[in-house]
């Protein structure tokens, strides 16, 4: 793994850029030592026509006539490539945010045409679906349950989204963490709770290989539905 990590993020026109969604935002976030080192790359970009869908704009506050000054990607796309090369990007949904910049690499013909080549990659989703099967991982959930906070979240912006994924990552890989199987609801220390634990019986029961798989695959397409509902 590289010593240099940049959390990474993008926003974008729509969700598909098989249709001709674009980039309009890159955000990163440089990690040295896991402490940020204050070392940003941040930049609008014009999305060349491509119209900004009514939902994009509704979560990121980013309008088109703000993007019309924007530079467009082939203006930027060296500048970026320089910032990232060698590092170790560390990105939540990794499949969206790399297919929409290579996207947009291969429309300018770059040499770099695939970002992995000259990156590694860390997904975060990956690794949270692995820590709380069953929960919503996305980034808002998964932050707000390892407690990260100091950040305004009223609308969604690739530096800030990089930023929070900067203290999530952080937390999320430096240690033990808490596990909240049932998010939202307090549990009261009541001498009824205490009854009620104290009369708790259990049943053995043991797995088997199969078991286990087939348990595995099931609490991993649930994660994935979830995780699909939660991005809509």
């Amino acid at each position: 793994m590289s010593v240099r990590l940049i959390c990474f993020d993008t926003e974008t026109t729509g969700l598909d850029f098989s249709t001709g969604d674009r980039v309009i935002e890159i955000g990163c976030v440089e990690i040295i030592g896991r402490e940020k080192s204050g070392n940003e790359f941040q930049t609008y970009i014009n999305p060349e026509g491509k119209d900004i869908s009514k939902e994009a704009q509704e979560i990121t506050n980013i309008s088109p006539e703000q993007l019309s000054e924007a530079p467009k990607f082939k203006d930027i796309a060296d500048k970026f490539i320089d910032f990232v090369k060698g590092a170790e990007l560390v990105i939540h949904n990794a499949e969206f945010d790399v297919g929409f910049i290579n996207n947009e690499l291969n429309k300018i013909k770059h040499q770099v045409s695939d970002i992995r080549d000259i990156c590694t990659v860390f997904d975060t989703l990956v690794h949270a679906r692995k820590a709380f099967p069953g929960q919503r991982n996305n980034l808002d959930a998964l932050s707000n349950r390892l407690g990260i906070s100091g950040y305004d979240r009223t609308h969604h912006g690739a530096l800030l989204d990089a930023q929070i994924l900067a203290d999530t990552y952080l937390s999320l890989t430096g240690g033990q963490v808490t596990f909240n199987l049932a998010e939202n609801i307090t549990n009261s220390n009541t001498e009824e709770d205490k009854l009620q634990k104290s009369n708790l019986q259990f049943i053995k029961f043991s797995s088997n290989n199969k078991d286990e798989l087939e348990h595995n695959k099931f609490t991993e397409m649930m994660a994935e539905r979830r995780e699909k509902e939660a991005n809509r």
